[in-house]
């Protein structure tokens, strides 16, 4: 069985360790874990692993966060699977730093990226993750929050906030999205 497991965040250098690109944090994480590297692929850097039976392909889209679903769509329909063998792992500010919580479905929101995907693909039946970025940001100043750096104490808690994540990832591979739901959300 494989996986498709996309992380969302911004290509280049200006966006990395910022809050918006935690997709692509938490999958260098764990392809680092697994001992695999990231190629350039068609739209989105990809690597892939096996573990316990189980094909896990990872992409970070480089089509930029608003067009994620250009890169999603084309591996979806290159490697053949059904939403339902997706995972998105994007950002929300609805949940305080840290907070993991998994959905089967559902609307995109407010994130450009889940809405551009649910756009591209034609359905919002598929699994995602959301990692709590929190709002601490003054009104009017919500883009310069999502795409500003980690305070030096989220920095401090973003390894094991990170590592959760990971486990989500293959507890959903291996055993399904409402078993990992059921794990993770309870946190």
């Amino acid at each position: 069985m494989k996986f498709l497991i996309a992380g969302l965040g911004n290509p280049g250098p200006e966006y990395e360790g910022t809050r918006h690109n935690i997709g692509f944090q938490a999958l260098d994480a764990l392809a680092a874990g697994f001992g695999v590297r990231f190629n350039a692929d068609r739209y989105a850097d990809m690597a892939q692993f096996r573990h316990k039976g189980r094909t896990f392909i990872l992409i970070k889209p480089q089509t930029f966060m608003n067009l994620s679903g250009k890169a999603v769509r084309y591996w979806l329909d290159q490697e053949r699977l059904s939403p339902e063998q997706l995972l998105v792992v994007a950002d929300d500010l609805a949940l305080p730093f840290g907070k993991v919580r998994l959905r089967a479905a559902g609307g995109a929101g407010g994130h450009n990226g889940l809405t551009n995907i649910i756009e591209l693909i034609g359905t919002e039946g598929f699994p995602r993750l959301r990692f709590g970025i929190g709002n601490d940001f003054a009104r009017g100043r919500q883009s310069e929050f999502v795409l500003g750096r980690w305070s030096v104490e989220e920095e401090k808690e973003l390894p094991d906030r990170i590592e959760q994540v990971g486990k989500a990832i293959l507890q959903f591979g291996l055993l399904g999205i409402a078993d990992a739901m059921n794990h993770f959300n309870k946190r």
